[in-house]
C-alpha cells in the first residue's frame, strides 16, 4: 500500500483513485461497506482520512476515544486491499477550508480523485457545514463521481465507533467484534516493565494503551500476533488490562502472558485481540492468592480459545 501525507504536489501516478473518505476509527463493518463501494475495476482503491483525528484536534483535552492509532488503522486498511492511503494532516489551514474549497483544492485539484464514497452522515468543510448531498453536487461541478453509502445496521442499531466503544467499556468484546467484523486489537511495541510477572511465574509482554479508548479493566482471554522478529507468529494468552491495583500503580496498560512461550519480546511489535472478559481487576490479600487466581484465569482462557 502506498502512503501519502499531503494532497499537494502528488505525482501523476498517485492521482485518479476511487476513494472512500472518513476517519475509519476501528474500520468496522460500516466502514468496510463504504470501502467496498469504492472498489472499481478501472481505478486504484484509495482511502482519504485525517491525522490527527478531527475530534482530537478540536478537543485535545478530551478523554482518549480512539479505537485504533494511525498505524493500526493503516495495517487494517492494507489487509483489506487498499492500494493508496491519503492520510491528510488535519491542521488549522485544512479545518478553515469551506466545503467547496475542500472539494476543489483537496479532492479535485490535489488528489485528482475520479470517484469518492462517503457515509450518509458524512460532514466536511469549515464548521462541518458540508453534507454528503453537498458533496454530490460539488462532484458534478468539479468532475468526480460521488456515491453516498447508506448506514449499515444490525437489529436496528447502526454500526458506529461509538457503539463499539460502549460495548468495550461494558466488557463485551464479542459484541464489539460483531460490529467490527474482526476482534478488537491493541497494537504496539513491547515495553520494559517492573518484571513482577516473571517473579510470579507469569512473565508478561507490557504494552501502552495511551491515547486509546480503554476497554473495561480486567482480565481477558486473548489472541496474540507477534508481528516481527524471531518469534513472529500467532499465539494464545491471557491479558490484564488496567492499573494493577495490587501494586498501587495508576497508568493504564495491558500486560499479556503468552501460553507456553519462551523468548525475549522486548521491542517486538504485538497485536493483542480481546476475545472474552474473564473478570474485573481486583486487589488480593497476598501474592499466593494472586497466583492462584492467575492459574484459574489461564485455565479458563485456554478453554475459551481452544473452542474458537
Amino acid at each position: 500500500m502506498q502512503h501519502f501525507h499531503h494532497w499537494r504536489e502528488l505525482p501523476d501516478t498517485a492521482r485518479g483513485a476511487s476513494v472512500a473518505m472518513g476517519n475509519f476509527d476501528g474500520v468496522h463493518l460500516g466502514h468496510q461497506h463504504v470501502i467496498d463501494l469504492a472498489r472499481r475495476p478501472d481505478m486504484p482503491l484509495g482511502i482519504v482520512t485525517f491525522e490527527p483525528h478531527p475530534r482530537a484536534f478540536f478537543n485535545p483535552d478530551a478523554a482518549p476515544f480512539r479505537l485504533m492509532n494511525a498505524q493500526t488503522r493503516a495495517h487494517r486498511l492494507d489487509w483489506l486491499g487498499v492500494e493508496r492511503l491519503y492520510e491528510l494532516p488535519f491542521t488549522d489551514a485544512l479545518a478553515a477550508l469551506s466545503a467547496h474549497d475542500f472539494a476543489q483544492d483537496v479532492l479535485a485539484g490535489g488528489l485528482g480523485i475520479g470517484h469518492v464514497v462517503v457515509g450518509a452522515d458524512f460532514c466536511f468543510g469549515k464548521g462541518r457545514k458540508g453534507t454528503a448531498q453537498d458533496l454530490v453536487q460539488l462532484g458534478a461541478e468539479l468532475g468526480f463521481q460521488v456515491t453516498v453509502a447508506p448506514l449499515v445496521t444490525q437489529g436496528g442499531q447502526v454500526y458506529s465507533s461509538t457503539a463499539i466503544r460502549e460495548a468495550l467499556s461494558a466488557g463485551r468484546p464479542q459484541v464489539a467484534a460483531q460490529m467490527l467484523g474482526h476482534w478488537h486489537r491493541i497494537d504496539g511495541p513491547v515495553l520494559h516493565g517492573a518484571k513482577r510477572g516473571r517473579d510470579l511465574g507469569y512473565p508478561t509482554a507490557n504494552m501502552s494503551i495511551t491515547g486509546l479508548h480503554p476497554p473495561r479493566f480486567g482480565v481477558y482471554a486473548v489472541l496474540v500476533d507477534v508481528l516481527d522478529g524471531p518469534h513472529h507468529g500467532k499465539y494464545h494468552g491471557v491479558a490484564s488490562m488496567g492499573v494493577r491495583p495490587m501494586f498501587g500503580e495508576n497508568l493504564p496498560n495491558i500486560e499479556t502472558y503468552i501460553f507456553d512461550f519462551k523468548g525475549d519480546l522486548y521491542g517486538a511489535a504485538l497485536s493483542v485481540a480481546l476475545v472474552e472478559h474473564l473478570r474485573d481487576e481486583q486487589r488480593f490479600d497476598s501474592l499466593d492468592a494472586l497466583i492462584t487466581q492467575m492459574d484459574d484465569d489461564s485455565a479458563r482462557a485456554r478453554a475459551i480459545l481452544a473452542a474458537l
